[in-house]
């Protein structure tokens, strides 16, 4: 959430700030709401004197004025609980309109309005070129058995899949790879709550802002819960209200879990296979760190993601967000794109994040700094919080099928997975 004593302090530079982004829907009516609070608690502050001031004369009062200005008294008392409750509203109002404004861009984040403003950082790996026709992931899968969308439609609707035989076990080896992949670099893995309750959807950001996408499962007598659109709420939750210590920083987290997003605002978009999905699974990394250490830690997701695309043979590009493209809880961003050839073109395969103290201020995840000679009882600061994509499966398994696929209509497995797939080495009909 926005800092707003930040926002008090430099109400014109902090809104400047935040129209990098763009519009921001709500920021006029913030500031106004908070310049009304600043009256009101000003206001009362001066009734409270008062009162204060003619409760001390009252014992000075002679019999006469006694009545008179007990009369005052009560005229000052009724003003003041008349004011808290016009505080009382518009802190409630400014609570609620706050959720709804997104982290402040990062200096260093480039200017630009959309993803076609995301400038290039670099590629890994050749393209491939094919000496005969490809054909993209739902046509290979089909063909292999593998992949059947049809039937996943009768029983579910759009945007749902049944994996079978060797892909439902390609798809499996891609989730024990990425994990042991993580595990190997010191990650502590964790398997997360699938449902959780609206407070860990708020921590995040995801609601209120993205209400519309998420799956709300009411429960009777009780409070709804949602499923998780990223293991990245569950996780990032799970120092939720806790104090670390800075000497544990930074804590580094992987995660395996489905994914369950309605994709409401995506109508006609990637509708065909295994691209946007109302259900996939991805193994996510999350961590918490220093302001200090945030930069290299999110540098090291990207390089990461990288590096698992690599083993597996894929062509990529990594993008850094502009300020308009950043996502809401996000003060500085890359994607890792990697390569479809059906396509002819990259697409967004992982997105690597610093939050900043954005969502630890929402969730109360501080940590103590460590004392100095100087300093023997330093301030409780807030963790910065970053979440990437390490990676998710669909997507992946897709990219996979594309890439490697032959002229005999077979796919190469990549040799980092042989491990996992029990011997086999080539999807084939």
């Amino acid at each position: 959430m926005l800092d707003l004593k930040l926002l008090e302090r430099d109400p014109e530079g902090i809104k400047q700030r935040l129209l990098r982004r763009g519009a921001v829907p709500q920021l006029s009516e913030l500031l106004a709401l908070m310049h009304e609070r600043k009256t009101l608690i000003a206001s009362a502050q001066i009734l409270q004197e008062k009162r204060n001031a003619e409760s001390k004369a009252l014992g000075q009062a002679s019999k006469e004025e006694i009545e008179h200005k007990r009369a005052g008294l009560r005229e000052v008392g009724e003003r003041i609980r008349e004011e808290e409750a016009k505080l009382r509203e518009v802190e409630e109002k400014l609570a609620a309109i706050a959720l709804a404004i997104p982290n402040i861009p990062r200096d260093d984040v480039p200017d630009g309005l959309d993803d076609s403003q995301n400038p290039e950082v670099k590629r890994v790996g050749e393209i491939p070129h094919f000496a005969f026709a490809v054909k993209d992931h739902v046509e290979i899968g089909h063909a292999l058995g593998v992949l059947d969308l049809t039937r996943a439609a009768k029983v579910s609707g759009a945007r749902f899949a049944f994996l079978q035989g060797a892909g439902s076990r390609l798809n499996r080896a891609l989730a024990s790879f990425f994990a042991e992949f993580h595990l190997a670099r010191g990650d502590t893995e964790l398997s997360p709550p699938f449902l959780v309750r609206e407070h860990a959807m708020v921590n995040t950001g995801q609601l209120p802002k993205f209400k519309e996408d998420a799956f709300e499962v009411p429960l009777a007598g009780e409070e709804s819960m949602y499923l998780i659109p990223t293991a990245e709420v569950s996780v990032t939750n799970y120092f939720a209200n806790e104090t670390l210590e800075e000497g544990e920083l930074p804590k580094r987290f992987c995660a395996y879990s489905p994914c369950f997003r309605a994709e409401a605002g995506s109508a006609g978009k990637d509708t065909r296979g295994l691209i946007r999905m109302h259900q996939f699974e991805k193994v996510e990394m999350v961590r918490f760190a220093t302001l200090e250490q945030a930069d290299a830690e999110l540098l090291d997701m990207v390089e990461r993601a990288s590096a698992i695309l690599t083993a597996l043979g894929l062509s990529h590009r990594i993008v850094e967000h502009c300020a308009g493209d950043l996502g809401f809880q996000a003060e500085k961003s890359f994607d890792i794109d990697v390569w479809f050839p059906a396509q002819n073109q990259y697409r967004e395969i992982s997105s690597c994040s610093s939050c900043g103290v954005f969502q630890a201020r929402r969730a109360e995840i501080r940590y103590r700094p460590k004392a100095t000679s100087e300093n023997q009882k330093p301030k409780l600061q807030y963790v910065a919080t970053l979440n990437g994509s390490g990676l998710p499966l669909g997507r992946t398994l897709a990219a996979l099928l594309e890439n490697h696929q032959q002229a005999d209509g077979s796919v190469k497995i990549p040799e980092a997975l042989w491990p996992y797939m029990g011997g086999v080495r080539v999807l084939s009909a």
